[in-house]
């Protein structure tokens, strides 16, 4: 008898070691397979935009105008499925993962990232783009996949915490632009605002599975190409705080009109939101005329203009204007559509006008630095513009003029805009305070 309790006790006491483990290994298990599934779907992702983007284009060369007619009315349609079939897939992305890592057991939580809605914003993504809107993909696959790492964890019965959700974002925007690195940078920077080392492991491992996955099916490609080109020390003394004065305060004002236009405490967020479909005709009769009288460059993501712009092709000065006003009309219409590729574009644009500034060898450089100026001036983040841009140009010899312009970029726009873009428009998809509770400490500044 004595032998048989010794026996049980020692059975009994290994149990919880054994569950331990267990419980350790379907976590591990969740991880590879969610962010396998993530270098998937963002591979695909990327595959129907671009096909998108190929079938709008050879329709308006064929029919130059008839994005008068198509684009307005497409706005209004993904404007009123997204109302009636997954209000959270509307807008980015971004600030909905932001929403959701502040309370991942919550109901709200539920909503973001369940799979209809992460399912919505793929398809009304794609649409949007068929209608030529000014939108990206890259928000958008960093809400797909923080869903996908979400719906996944909850199949292995794991619990799902901020460091999940952090590490699925981080994930997405590794997938989409094939940038690791990039997606670390952004999950410390944007993602994780209390950013702990037991964090660092989880999202280096989704990051780096996501990645490779995303390379063995579409191959070890630059998003932009590889760009050699150089700047002398002295004109880089010049141009960094040029560009990233001249980007970041631009980048301010898109961040700062954005907020006025559709931010929690908007000054005219009363108006868009009224009449819904009303404001999604007007904007998109803005960007339909934009596109079509401003040549046609202003359509999808902006990739070939800013490819060309990088290679040193003398572009339209107009590019980046009607580009800025092209995805502001975009962004507030209500449609799901990502910012990141498209203020990229903008950026180029920026950095054409200043072209003129500096020898005509080193367009390609100054057009780089204005994207880095511009796209930190909107999403406020410079570790991560840096290498993204890095990245997605194998220019390894910018890094430090990035860097300047980054940091120059990221004051400026602050100047214009002190809150930060997606962390004030997470607060539209956070539930309502309780009554009586303090007031958030960010005052309002729009209005």
């Amino acid at each position: 008898m004595k032998v048989l309790s010794t026996v049980f006790q020692r059975f009994t006491a290994k149990i919880p070691q054994d569950l331990v483990e267990l419980d350790e290994w379907r976590r591990r298990l969740a991880m590879l397979t969610s962010a396998v599934l993530i270098g998937v779907l963002a591979t695909l992702f990327a595959w129907a935009a671009d096909f998108a983007q190929r079938n709008f284009a050879a329709m308006t060369r064929e029919e130059p105008y008839a994005p008068l007619l198509l684009t307005p009315f497409l706005f209004v349609a993904i404007a009123a499925l997204t109302r009636s079939l997954a209000p959270a897939s509307r807008g980015s992305g971004i600030p909905q993962v932001i929403a959701a890592s502040r309370n991942p057991d919550g109901e709200t939580t539920a909503g973001l990232l369940s799979a209809r809605t992460a399912f919505a914003k793929l398809a009304l993504s794609i649409a949007a783009l068929l209608g030529g809107a000014s939108v990206g993909r890259e928000g958008p696959t960093v809400q797909v996949a923080a869903a996908a790492m979400t719906q996944v964890h909850r199949l292995f019965r794991v619990q799902v915490t901020p460091g999940v959700l952090i590490a699925g974002g981080a994930a997405g925007v590794a997938g989409a632009f094939n940038t690791p690195l990039a997606g670390i940078a952004f999950a410390i920077e944007e993602l994780a605002t209390a950013y702990e080392q037991r964090v660092a492991l989880l999202v280096m491992a989704a990051v780096m599975i996501s990645g490779l996955t995303s390379q063995g099916i579409a191959g070890d490609y630059v998003y932009f190409g590889h760009m050699s080109a150089g700047l002398p020390l002295g004109v880089v003394l010049l141009a960094a705080p040029v560009a990233g004065l001249v980007g970041g305060l631009c980048g301010g004002l898109f961040s700062r009109a954005f907020l006025m236009l559709r931010g929690p405490e908007g000054k005219w967020k009363a108006v868009m939101t009224r009449r819904p479909l009303i404001a999604a005709l007007v904007c998109g009769l803005i960007v339909a005329v934009v596109g079509v009288f401003g040549g046609g460059t202003t359509w999808g993501t902006g990739y070939g203009p800013t490819k060309a712009l990088l290679e040193g092709a003398q572009g339209s000065y107009w590019f980046g204007p009607e580009k800025f006003v092209a995805v502001l009309a975009t962004s507030i219409s209500g449609m799901p559509g990502g910012i990141f590729s498209p203020s990229l574009a903008v950026g180029a644009g920026v950095g054409n006008l200043l072209t003129p500034l500096f020898p005509s060898g080193q367009s390609g450089a100054i057009v780089l630095l204005g994207m880095a100026g511009y796209f930190v001036g909107v999403v406020r983040a410079p570790l991560t513009a840096v290498i993204i841009l890095s990245e997605t140009t194998g220019s390894t010899s910018a890094i430090l003029p990035l860097f300047a312009t980054c940091l120059i970029g990221d004051w400026a726009g602050s100047l214009v805009c002190r809150e930060r873009l997606y962390h004030a428009l997470a607060r539209d998809f956070m539930p309502a305070p309780p009554q009586g509770s303090p007031p958030p400490k960010e005052e309002n500044r729009y209005g």
